[in-house]
């Protein structure tokens, strides 16, 4: 059974939020692949598009932009074909969005969409 932090969860919600209101059709959450998870699955007129949810309440240990990885990015890659290729109806065109949320001492959310990080 995984365990699921509930700060990255609320993260998530929110993200889902922001992403309908935002004009995307959400397809699939938490999408697990032995090496690799995609937080958001969504379409956005044409385009597949995989979102990768980064949320923090500090940045004791580095903001939430820091937190993506080289190694994590060509994971998202690899996880973001597996799936286009089981879900052969879905928009060919993809990209990988990554949207952090930092929330602040009052509970505020602040968040930022970053459209295809990977160039992918």
């Amino acid at each position: 059974m995984r365990i699921v932090n509930p700060i990255a969860r609320k993260g998530e919600d929110v993200a889902a939020d922001y992403l309908k209101n935002h004009g995307y059709k959400l397809i699939e959450r938490n999408f697990r692949k032995g090496y690799g998870e995609i937080d958001i699955v969504a379409v956005k007129g044409k385009t597949l598009v995989f979102v990768e949810v980064k949320t923090r309440t500090t940045d004791l240990f580095g903001g939430a932009r820091e937190s993506i990885s080289g190694f994590k990015l060509r994971n998202l890659t690899k996880t973001a074909q597996f799936y286009s290729l089981l879900h052969p109806k879905l928009p060919e065109a993809m990209r990988i969005d990554a949207i952090f949320i930092e929330v602040n001492s009052k509970g505020k959310f602040n968040i930022e969409q970053i459209e295809n990080i990977s160039g992918f």
